[in-house]
This record gives structure tokens, C-alpha cells and sequence, in this order.
């Protein structure tokens, strides 16, 4: 009977062994800091991704419709500048062609004049023809008569002077007329070249004025065109927008699911932890003991290289947590009960794999706050009880350290 039930207890510590190896085997691997990829996860970050995408070219668009709108303002100032130049022009062509018509009428008053002047001259020359014929026809002798006929000779040298008077008259009124015509033949010359000078300028005037309506047309046509391509990159942007919000809706259906999915997992690692404490607290009472703590050679400096990879830029409570979250996986038996053996397990730590310890660890380029959390943890200064930690992402339930969650 004695025997029978050592064989009884054998078992029973057999079968608690069996079961603590069958859940260590069951259960799943989690990353300390990053685990691997969900396809929730992997869609999310591609979601994101696209929507980082379509930001940067939604940057684009509003950049070049940003300057689309200053190169048709520019043409706008522009096409105000010429409207006024041409609005002056066309103010100076109604002054010219008023001061032409004036030019005109001052060239017709001076043509009358000229004919008057003309006509003036013509009737003293006949005049003088007239009298000279008179005097011609009579001879000498009526002037002499009229002379001789004097009452007195005070009266004669009247009448001789008066002869003389006339004659003087004539030649001075006529070279009067004379020089008037000349005058007025000058003026209507110069007028007339003003009027040609005012016709040339207002030629000129008239042709900048097509110029300019060539220009002012050229300009409209152009801000018409940067109003039809500002339109243009506004209907991309509409779309990239329409596309930000559908993916942001995506985003956030994926966010939804993915804290299902991580609050369904750590129910699974707290369930999984609970059938392992029990396994472990049978195999206690059957009197199976816990595997010692293992610290070899280079754990210190191995430990401090994967702290300064995880938490290197974190605070120094950040970095004893990180090394805690180590210590704590040492002395569970989920884990290996080493130092190293955590650290290289298989899926745990991305530095890892990425081979980012492996070169931190070769340099020997850790901190000294990062080599001081990892020789503290290994003196046993445990700041947590925790086996996990990863970016805080606001989902998972935990104590956030930093830019880490420890659950």
C-alpha cells in the first residue's frame, strides 16, 4: 500500500509537470515590445500609410493651387494696370482729335482771313491802278491845274500834300495788305503743320491703343486659363480629400477591430497566465521547485544594449521598467531562466531580429543611464511585475511609462 501511493504522488507530480509543459507549449508568443503583425495591424499601418500618401499629395495640390492663385493675381494687377494705361490712352485720343477739330477750324479761319486779306489787298492794288490810270490818262496837267487853282499858297501846299498823303496811302495800304498776306500765308503753314503733328500723334496713340488691347486680350486669356487650372487641381483636392476621409473612415473601423482583437488577446495571455500560476502552485505543493535565476557573464552588458534599443530614449524609470519586464520573464517559467535566454528567444524583441542589438552590442555604444537600469534590475531592483510592454497605442489596459505601456 505504502509503495502504491509513492506511486500515486509520482504521478501526480508527473502530471502537474506534463500539464505545465503542455501550457507553456500552448501558449502563444507575444512580443515584449513589438510583436508580430496582425493582419488587422498590417492593414492599419498600410491605411495609414495611404493616408500619409494622399496628404503629401494633397500638399501638392494646395501648393501649386496656392500658386496658380498668386500667378493670377499677378495677371489680375496686371490687367488692372493696362486698363488704366489704356484708359488714359483713350482720354488722350479724345483730347487729340478735340484739339485736331480745333486745329481745323483755326485753319479755316485763317483761309478766310487769308482770302479776306487778299480781297483787301486786290481792291487797294485796283484802286491804285485806277488813279495811277487817271493820272496817266490826264497827264500832269490836272494835278497841276488842282495845284494852280489854290486860293492861297498855304492852300496849295495843302492840296500838294494831300496828293502826296494819297499816294503814300495807297503804297503804304497796300504793302500792309501785303505783309497781312504774308502773315496769314505763315500762320496757316504752321497751323497745318500742328494739325499734321496732331495726326501723327494721334496715328501713334491709336496704334498703342491696339496694342495695348492686344495685350489686355492676350492677359485675360491667360487668367482665364489659370482660372480653369486652379479648378483643375481643386477637383484633385477634392478627391484626395474625399479619399482622406474614406480612408480615415477605414482607419478607424480598423482601429475598432484592432482593440477587439488586442483586448481578446491579453484575455487570452491573462487566462493562459492564470492556468500556468495554477500549474505552477500544484507543482509547488507536489514539490516540484522553480527554476533558479540564471545571471551570467555579459548579461549586464546585454542587457543594457537591448534597453538602450528599446527605451534609449526614454526616461530612466522607462528604462528599469523595460529591464524589469527582462527579469520578470527570467524568473517565470514561461520563459527561458536566462538572461539571454529571453532576450534571443524567438519573436520577442524586433531589435533583435532587425539586428540593431547585435550591432549596439558590438560597438558597445550604450548609455550610461541604459548600463546603470540594467545592472539595477540585475541587483534585483524590480520597479514591476510585468512580462509585456509596446508603444502605447491608448488601447491596451496597463501602466504607461513614457511612450510604453507595461501590462
Amino acid at each position: 500500500m505504502h509503495g502504491f501511493l509513492l506511486n500515486t504522488k509520482r504521478l501526480k507530480r508527473m502530471a502537474v509537470c506534463v500539464l505545465s509543459a503542455a501550457l507553456l507549449i500552448s501558449l502563444p508568443v507575444y512580443a515584449g515590445a513589438k510583436s508580430k503583425k496582425t493582419d488587422t495591424q498590417q492593414k492599419l499601418e498600410d491605411t495609414q500609410n495611404q493616408i500619409n500618401s494622399l496628404n503629401e499629395q494633397m500638399q501638392d495640390a494646395q501648393s501649386q493651387i496656392d500658386s496658380l492663385n498668386a500667378q493670377k493675381s499677378e495677371m489680375e494687377e496686371k490687367l488692372g494696370g493696362l486698363n488704366q494705361q489704356l484708359s488714359d490712352i483713350s482720354t488722350s485720343l479724345e483730347q487729340i482729335e478735340t484739339d485736331i477739330a480745333n486745329k481745323n477750324q483755326e485753319i479755316e479761319d485763317t483761309k478766310a482771313a487769308l482770302t479776306e486779306a487778299g480781297q483787301r489787298a486786290d481792291r487797294q492794288y485796283q484802286d491804285m491802278k485806277l488813279r495811277i490810270q487817271f493820272m496817266y490818262e490826264n497827264g500832269d496837267d490836272t494835278f497841276m491845274q488842282l495845284l494852280f487853282e489854290s486860293d492861297s499858297f498855304s492852300d496849295f501846299l495843302n492840296k500838294a500834300d494831300y496828293v502826296e498823303e494819297i499816294t503814300a496811302y495807297d503804297r503804304q495800304m497796300l504793302d500792309s495788305y501785303r505783309q497781312t498776306q504774308a502773315d496769314i500765308a505763315a500762320q496757316e503753314t504752321q497751323l497745318e503743320a500742328e494739325q499734321a503733328e496732331l495726326v501723327a500723334l494721334e496715328q501713334q496713340m491709336s496704334d498703342k491703343q491696339g496694342e495695348l488691347s492686344t495685350v489686355i486680350a492676350d492677359t485675360q486669356t491667360s487668367i482665364s486659363q489659370y482660372a480653369a487650372n486652379i479648378s483643375d487641381q481643386q477637383s484633385v483636392a477634392d478627391d484626395l480629400q474625399r479619399q482622406i476621409e474614406e480612408q480615415q473612415a477605414y482607419e478607424q473601423q480598423l482601429e475598432i477591430q484592432k482593440a477587439r482583437e488586442d483586448a481578446a488577446r491579453l484575455a487570452e495571455i491573462k487566462r493562459q497566465e492564470e492556468e500556468l500560476a495554477a500549474a505552477k502552485a500544484a507543482a509547488a505543493n507536489s514539490g516540484t521547485a522553480s527554476a533558479p535565476v540564471s545571471v551570467a557573464a555579459g548579461d549586464q552588458a546585454l542587457l543594457a544594449a537591448l534597453i538602450y534599443c528599446e527605451a534609449g530614449g526614454e526616461s530612466y524609470e522607462g528604462q528599469l521598467a523595460v529591464g524589469s519586464v527582462v527579469m520578470n520573464r527570467v524568473r517565470s517559467q514561461a520563459y527561458p531562466n536566462s538572461v539571454s535566454g529571453v532576450i534571443y528567444q524567438g519573436g520577442q524583441f524586433s531589435p533583435v531580429a532587425s539586428g540593431r542589438l547585435a550591432t549596439v552590442l558590438g560597438s558597445g555604444l550604450t548609455s550610461a543611464s541604459c548600463s546603470q537600469a540594467a545592472q539595477e534590475v540585475l541587483n534585483g531592483n524590480i520597479t514591476n511585475g510585468y512580462l509585456h510592454f509596446r508603444q502605447n497605442n491608448g488601447v491596451i489596459e496597463g501602466s504607461v511609462i513614457g511612450n510604453h505601456v507595461f501590462y
